[in-house]
């Protein structure tokens, strides 16, 4: 389980990214990179990371599920994410 640190830190950067998105596309239109590099570093969308949205583990994300393979697999064998079962061939 991530701290609640960096959860919060993370949420903090999508919430900065979000309000940055229309000026940055904006800026980048127009081609003005010192007004660009004036903006925060954490408003670029590139410092984002995928996380688990249980426990916040960074590494083994499932995008299409939105959570790790670890918390994937527990709910899977739990019957916990519909349509999804355990394969047998």
């Amino acid at each position: 389980m991530a701290k609640e640190g960096i959860k919060a830190r993370g949420v903090k950067r999508e919430k900065l990214v979000a309000k940055f998105a229309e000026k940055r596309a904006a800026l980048k239109a127009a081609g003005d990179y010192e007004a660009l590099d004036k903006l925060p570093k954490n408003a670029s969308p590139v410092r984002l990371h995928n996380r688990c949205k249980l426990t916040g583990r960074p590494k083994g994300y499932m995008r299409q599920f939105g959570i790790s393979r670890v918390t994937f697999r527990e709910m899977a064998l739990a019957g916990k994410i519909p349509g999804v079962r355990k394969a047998s061939w």
